[in-house]
């Protein structure tokens, strides 16, 4: 049986990370890129930590296995973390409904993954389904980026409400779309 949770224990971020490991686009094969989708970012422990700390992760378990996960950032988090500066200080600069989205209260993606084994069978939405419930009384909205190349991964966002507000391109030619969940 799947149960989506919110993420309580140390076990619980050691699942998340041993999922992450799976998926990390550096660790693919470009097919695998293409046609599965790839997360970019390789969390700690210690990172995992520091964000659980200030807001908890949407998983999804089959028994003790973490099979799904949804990471909840906030703007703390960028001084726990210093990886994520440049992505915090550049929704100063993008507009969302014409203010600066940094004068929204938000909640960030931290990435987002289904274990391969278990896509299509509708857990992406669920995971979502219940960050958006767990957060949306407190965050007028969710935001991340993606990869414009991680296909899979825009159309999902997509499909659940998720529009592009913004596109850049990052220090390494990577193109990266950012998105909004607007939950008003």
């Amino acid at each position: 049986m799947i149960d989506i949770l919110i993420s309580k224990s140390i076990k619980d971020l050691e699942g998340i990370i041993l999922l992450q490991k799976k998926n990390l686009r550096s660790d693919l094969s470009i097919n695998e890129i293409k046609e599965q989708g790839f997360v970019t970012v390789s969390h700690t422990l210690d990172d995992l930590q520091k964000m659980h700390h200030h807001e908890p992760n949407i998983i999804a378990k089959n028994g003790d296995d973490v099979i799904a996960y949804v990471l909840g950032m906030t703007e703390q988090s960028k001084n726990d973390i210093p990886r994520l500066v440049e992505m915090y200080e550049s929704f100063d600069h993008i507009q969302y409904k014409g203010k600066p989205v940094s004068n929204y209260q938000y909640v960030v993606v931290g990435q987002v993954c289904v274990d391969k084994n278990y896509r299509g069978q509708g857990l992406f939405d669920r995971c979502y389904q219940a960050y958006k419930e767990y957060f949306k009384d407190r965050y007028e909205f969710a935001i991340t980026e993606i990869a414009s190349i991680n296909l899979r991964s825009m159309k999902a966002h997509e499909r659940i409400g998720f529009s592009t507000i913004n596109t850049y391109t990052d220090q390494t030619d990577t193109e990266w779309n950012v998105v909004v969940w607007d939950w008003r």
